[in-house]
């Protein structure tokens, strides 16, 4: 897996990373490595369900293994701030099969 200089723009701006298993998580990105593993500051996950808004746990500092990683994504803080993540309903992200 290559990082190239994608990650490196993505430096001090808040990330959405979504994970192998589903999750959704959120953050600024502090910094990253060769493997991609990447750390995250003022982080939170983001819980998607059908029946209730998005809930929104807070995880403070968090370090993610790039193996875990399946997507990462500039957030557009502008739309995301927005939203009403209260009224959103998704179907939970299902893990990601290689």
């Amino acid at each position: 897996m290559s990082t190239g200089p994608g990650l490196e723009s993505l430096v001090d701006q808040t990330i959405s990373v979504i994970t192998n298993d589903g999750r959704n998580i959120v953050g600024v990105l502090k910094g990253f490595d060769q493997a991609t593993n990447i750390i995250l500051d003022e982080s939170h996950e983001r819980v998607f369900s059908t029946k209730e808004g998005v809930q929104q746990l807070v995880l403070g500092l968090y370090i993610i293994r790039g193996d875990n990683i399946s997507v990462v994504g500039e957030l557009d803080e502008e739309l995301d701030s927005n939203l009403d993540l209260s009224k959103l309903r998704a179907h939970p992200l299902k893990p990601v099969i290689h």
